[in-house]
C-alpha cells in the first residue's frame, strides 16, 4: 500500500502525538504540527489514510483517530524507489511514494527501501507482477544472498549470489540485497 509524503506526515503526527499524550489530535492539531492551515486539507490526507486501513476514527467525533492494529505489530515507511523487470532498466518511481512494511523486517538493516515486481519476468523466482521487494541498501553481497543488480548491456537483475567470495561494485552494479518480499492477494 503506498502513501504520499504527506500521507506518511499525517500519519506520523498522528503516531506521534498518541505516543506522547494517550489520545488522539484534532484535526486542527494535525494541521498546526504540518503548517497547514486548511482543516479540509487535513480531514481530506485523514480519509485517505482510513480508506487505505491505517488508522480508523468515528464518524462526527473529536478526537477519534486511532491506529488500525494490522496484527504485525509496528510498522515502518520505506521509500518506493521504483520498478524492477528482469533484463529492463531501473524504472524510477514516478512519484514520492512509501510504503509500509512490519518493522521487524528491515531492523538493523542500512538504508532499506523497496522496489516494486513489474510484470511476470520474474516468476522464475517466484515473484508475481505487483509483489514489492524489500532491499537493503549494500554494496557487497556474500554466498548465498540475493541481490537487485545492473549488469552492463544486460539492464536489471535479481540473482541469488553462489560464489565463494563476496560481490563487489566492480563485477556488476549491486543496487541492493533482498530482505523480503511483501505480496498482497
Amino acid at each position: 500500500m503506498a502513501l504520499t509524503r504527506r500521507q506518511r506526515e499525517v500519519l506520523n503526527v498522528i503516531q506521534e502525538f498518541i505516543t506522547r499524550n494517550g489520545y488522539s489530535p484534532s484535526l486542527e492539531e494535525i494541521g498546526s504540527a504540518l503548517g497547514l492551515s486548511s482543516v479540509a486539507t487535513v480531514h481530506k490526507h485523514v480519509t485517505h489514510l482510513v480508506e487505505k486501513g491505517l488508522v480508523r476514527r468515528v464518524w462526527n467525533q473529536n478526537r477519534s483517530i486511532e491506529i488500525v492494529d494490522s496484527g504485525m505489530g509496528q510498522a515502518v515507511s520505506l521509500p518506493l524507489l521504483g520498478t524492477l523487470a528482469e533484463g529492463k532498466a531501473l524504472d524510477p518511481p514516478t512519484a514520492r511514494e512509501t510504503v509500509l512494511v512490519p518493522a521487524d523486517m528491515v531492523v538493523g538493516r542500512m538504508n532499506p527501501y523497496a522496489l516494486r515486481v513489474h510484470g511476470d519476468s520474474l516468476n522464475h523466482e517466484q515473484l508475481r507482477n505487483g509483489d514489492l521487494l524489500i532491499l537493503e541498501d549494500r554494496r557487497t553481497v556474500t554466498k548465498g544472498e540475493t541481490l537487485v543488480a545492473v549488469v552492463a548491456g544486460s539492464g536489471a537483475t535479481l540473482t541469488r549470489w553462489r560464489d565463494e567470495r563476496p560481490a563487489t561494485a566492480q563485477e556488476v552494479e549491486i543496487r541492493g540485497v533482498v530482505v523480503g518480499v511483501i505480496r498482497r492477494y
